[in-house]
């Protein structure tokens, strides 16, 4: 849930960061940036369905992930889900 307008508009400019990147820069940034996302903001879902746009683009069978067309897109859900409950687990409480 976004709290402050501030925030949510530096939200909108990471998701737009994050398109531009998936369109035109290499995986592994974008991998980084999305990975930032996720650590920064809560429940970033807009990087999964990056993902999954990136692996519609640009996704090919692979023969070492039993001919998967869409790893980095469960590798983002799986990343999220992973991120959200470590975040959860190291919040300090008052």
């Amino acid at each position: 849930m976004v709290r402050s307008p501030r925030l949510l508009i530096l939200r909108i400019l990471a998701v737009i960061i994050l398109f531009l990147s998936v369109l035109s820069m290499p995986f592994w940034l974008t991998f980084i940036l999305a990975l930032a996302g996720m650590l920064y903001f809560s429940y970033f879902v807009e990087a999964v369905a990056l993902f999954l746009l990136s692996d519609l683009i640009y996704g090919v069978p692979e023969a070492k992930f039993f001919n998967m067309v869409f790893i980095s897109f469960i590798i983002a859900i799986v990343m999220l889900l992973i991120i959200e409950s470590v975040k959860k687990k190291l919040r300090f409480r008052n």
